[in-house]
Formats: structure tokens, C-alpha cells, sequence
């Protein structure tokens, strides 16, 4: 009994310390992610309150189905793809119905599932969206006080935390190659998105998070992206950093003034960059290229400068990095290859192809929890592999139906959005 209390004990400290190492090390790094407002007890955003998609140790099982683990399931109205976030008691959606014309923020209850309101954004022209990004794939985003929610054509909605309206902003009718897909982002007292081909042009926008009212708006000659901003602090000082056509760019989070550019990016951007090891990692295209580009002291275009490495295939198209310690993980979504590099050279430590080989089979950005990271493909299939740089498969779990949206991890708990319902995962008691 000892020895299993023991080693019990051992495995909760090591996997407690391998995550506490993480969070550290990205910590002490003078280019780091700027994280959500309080204490991480909550997941507040797209790929929680990291904003890397690395939530803190806990009792989370590593093993589900769609029947086994599972603590409650419901059914959510409309059609989206956007993640869950939760904060305290509540989980925040967005949704879309009648092909994009009403759209709206849904919130249930944590305990039961159970749907608690409903909010909608004003009715406008949907854009013209590829099937698979649809017209809510954008995942709101919540300071404890008021939720954002970024719906394309449908403008900026800013609820508080019992559905009534705040204020509502729009940016015009625009039609972007398969629509748009920007998560909102928060940055101190503001909430930032960025919209390509909008008419005239696209731009990076900060709005007052109360107020709604623009604080800087900084235009952008580029027409296709569907990935969101991220803030890094560079030294102490905020930029807001968007991968997107051809080049990624980074501003300055004060005034919206350009700081640098880096060029290697291919024509379609989706994934959002991951930061760690004073590096900035960006991915691209088809099986594009996967860049690690170094902020410090970054001026103008820094393509030759500080471009510390460079991949130059088979980065994801839809699903994020994942800098997890000191390794960063991609998957290939285009053939199912999931990859592990050495964060700081860009050396390639190990590739396995997980599950069967399907074009665009990925879409879900994977998560790094208890020494272990979890790669979701778009028929429901989490993959669980050993942290680390060599490949070991510890499982393999089925919801068995179509699962795009990342999940949101809280108290031990996972909260997944598949097509058609809302899933909480955990330990029975």
C-alpha cells in the first residue's frame, strides 16, 4: 500500500514539475507570451490562459470514449466550430444559424450542461465561407466581467456574463477568400482583432474593452488569413504579433505603430504562433514552412536578421504549434504526421504518422497537460503521446463523431465541442 501511495506520489510531483518547468521556463524568457488576466485559474481564451495550449497539472484522465468518462453531454443549437472557454461556473460558446445570418454567443452551466442564454449579434450578409470554417469559428474570449466575441461580417459583440449586450461594433461587409476565423484578444485594457480583405483594406484594430470605442487601427494591404493575434512582451515592452500572407508581422501593442516583418510564411495562414525560448514560432500554408523568428531587438524586416531557423515543410495548415518545455510539436494535418523538434535548432527529433493518412484530417490544436500531449483529428480520434524526443504512443480515444474545436481544460476536467454537442470528461466519482 506504501509503495503504491509512493508512486502515486511520485508520478502527481513529476508530472506537477515537468509543467511547473514549462510555465518557468517560458516565464524567465525575455520574449515570452503575454498570459490572461488572473491567476490561470480558468481557460479565458483561445488555447487558455497560456495562450499555448498548456494547462496546468491536474487530475484529468487520459482516457475517454464517447460513452466512457464521461460526465454530461448537451446539445448545442447552430453550427461552429470555435472552442469552449470557461470561467467559473460558466461555459462561453459562439454559434451560427441559417447559414450566418444570426449569430450569437452561448452560455451553459459547468456542472449540468445545461444551456443558460443565449445572445445574438445584429443580423448582417454572411461572407462567403468555406465549409469547413463556417461562420463562428472564431473562439470568444472573457475577462470575468464581459465576454468578446468576433463574428466576421456580424462585427465585435461584448456581453456581460448574463448575456445583456454591452456594445457591438462593426467593420463593414466583406467578402475574404473562405471567411474569417480571428479569435478576439485581450490585451491589458483593450480586446484586439485583425480582419483581412475587408473593404477598402483589412487592418489590425484595438478597441477599449468597456467602451468599445477604437483606441488604434493600423491597415493591412493583405487578403487571406484566418489566424488570431497574439501579444508577446519583448524585453518588458507589448507587441501584438499576427502570421498571416506571405509575412508576419509585429506591432507595437501601444500605439499599433509597425515594430518588424518577417517573410516566409506561404499564402494561407491559419494557425496561430507559439512562443518559447525567446523565440517566436510561426507556421504556413500546405505542409508550408515552420519559422522561428527572435524578437530582441527586431526592427523593419528581419527576414535575414533574426530568422534563427527555418522548416522548410511539412508545418500544419489548420492547427497550432505547441511549445511544450523545450520541445516544439506540429502536426501535418495534410498526411497525418504529427512531428517533435528541438524548440531552440529547429532539429527534428521524431515524425510517426497518428491515425489514417487524410487530407486536412486535423483541425483541433494540441494540448500539453500532465507530461503528455494530446493530438485531436477531425473524426474524434485523440492521439496520447509521451512528452519527450522519443515517440511513444501511451493511447489512442474515440468520440466517435466529427470534433474540430480545441478543447478547454479546468479542475481536472475537459470541456469538448464536437459538431453537435458539448461534452464534459473526467473521473466519475
Amino acid at each position: 500500500m506504501m509503495m503504491v501511495i509512493r508512486f502515486s506520489l511520485r508520478a502527481i510531483l513529476t508530472a506537477t514539475l515537468l509543467l511547473t518547468t514549462a510555465f518557468s521556463a517560458l516565464a524567465q524568457d525575455k520574449v515570452r507570451m503575454v498570459p490572461a488576466d488572473g491567476d490561470g485559474k480558468f481557460w479565458p481564451r483561445w488555447r487558455g490562459p497560456s495562450g499555448q495550449g498548456l494547462a496546468a497539472a491536474g487530475p484529468y484522465v487520459e482516457k475517454w470514449s464517447d460513452t466512457e468518462n464521461v460526465l454530461w453531454k448537451t446539445a448545442v443549437p447552430g453550427r461552429g466550430n470555435s472552442s469552449p472557454i470557461v470561467w467559473g461556473q460558466q461555459i462561453f460558446l459562439t454559434t451560427a444559424h441559417d447559414g450566418g445570418k444570426k449569430r450569437s454567443i452561448l452560455c451553459f452551466d459547468r456542472s449540468t450542461g445545461k444551456q443558460l442564454w443565449e445572445t445574438f449579434a445584429p443580423e448582417v450578409r454572411p461572407e462567403k465561407a468555406q465549409g469547413k470554417n463556417g461562420h463562428a469559428s472564431g473562439t470568444p474570449t472573457t475577462d470575468g466581467e464581459r465576454i468578446y466575441a468576433y463574428f466576421g461580417n456580424a462585427g465585435l459583440l461584448c456581453v456581460d456574463m448574463k448575456g445583456e449586450k454591452i456594445w457591438h461594433v462593426g467593420f463593414g461587409i466583406s467578402d475574404p477568400y473562405h471567411g474569417m476565423a480571428c479569435s478576439p484578444l485581450l490585451h491589458k485594457d483593450r480586446v484586439i482583432i485583425f480582419q483581412e480583405g475587408a473593404n477598402p483594406t483589412g487592418f489590425v484594430i484595438a478597441l477599449d474593452k468597456k467602451t468599445g470605442k477604437e483606441v488604434w487601427k493600423t491597415p493591412r494591404k493583405e487578403t487571406v488569413s484566418w489566424g488570431s493575434p497574439i501579444a508577446i512582451s519583448v524585453d518588458g515592452k507589448d507587441q501584438i504579433v499576427v502570421s498571416s500572407s506571405e509575412k508576419v508581422y509585429s506591432y507595437d501593442a501601444e500605439d499599433g505603430k509597425l515594430v518588424w516583418t518577417c517573410k516566409g510564411n506561404n499564402f494561407e495562414v491559419i494557425p496561430t504562433p507559439a512562443v518559447g525560448h525567446d523565440m517566436v514560432f510561426c507556421c504556413s500554408g500546405r505542409v508550408g514552412p515552420t519559422l522561428a523568428i527572435k524578437p530582441m531587438g527586431a526592427a523593419g524586416d528581419v527576414t535575414k536578421s533574426h530568422l534563427a531557423w527555418r522548416v522548410g515543410s511539412g508545418s500544419p495548415f489548420v492547427p497550432s504549434p505547441l511549445v511544450y518545455g523545450d520541445y516544439l510539436y506540429t502536426v501535418n494535418d495534410i498526411i497525418s504526421v504529427i512531428s517533435c523538434f528541438e524548440a531552440k535548432t529547429g532539429k527534428l527529433l521524431w515524425k510517426e504518422r497518428c491515425g489514417k493518412e487524410v487530407r486536412e484530417g486535423f483541425s483541433s490544436s494540441p494540448i500539453g497537460v500532465n507530461g503528455k500531449v494530446f493530438f485531436t483529428n477531425d473524426d474524434g480520434q485523440t492521439f496520447v503521446l509521451a512528452h519527450g524526443p522519443e515517440f511513444k504512443l501511451l493511447g489512442v480515444n474515440e468520440l466517435k463523431t466529427k470534433t474540430l474545436a480545441t478543447p478547454a481544460l479546468v479542475d481536472g476536467l475537459w470541456y469538448w465541442r464536437t459538431q453537435t454537442h458539448l461534452m464534459c470528461i473526467g473521473k466519475k466519482e
